[in-house]
């Protein structure tokens, strides 16, 4: 049995918006089927979206963002490790 998910489900699952999950069915980023006015999704064609990874470009940015979080919050962090 195949499971479909509205536009909605899968902005919640992507923690993006219905407009971004719209824009991403237009550019074909995600696969969708039209029923009626509305969109769903197969669970199954999301499978590639969580499949693509970080970009290094991405991971160079969370890595650069957590060594500032430490720099600037180091001791407040080690603090509340102690509590």
């Amino acid at each position: 049995m195949t499971d479909f998910l509205s536009t909605s489900q899968v902005a919640e699952l992507l923690g993006i918006s219905r407009i971004a999950v719209f824009k991403k069915i237009k550019s074909g980023q995600i696969k969708a089927t039209k029923v009626g006015k509305n969109y769903v999704v197969d669970r199954e064609d999301l499978g590639g979206i969580f499949k693509k990874g970080i970009s290094k470009t991405r991971k160079k940015e969370i890595k650069d963002a957590i060594k500032k979080t430490i720099k600037d919050y180091g001791e407040v962090l080690r603090m509340l490790k102690d509590t």
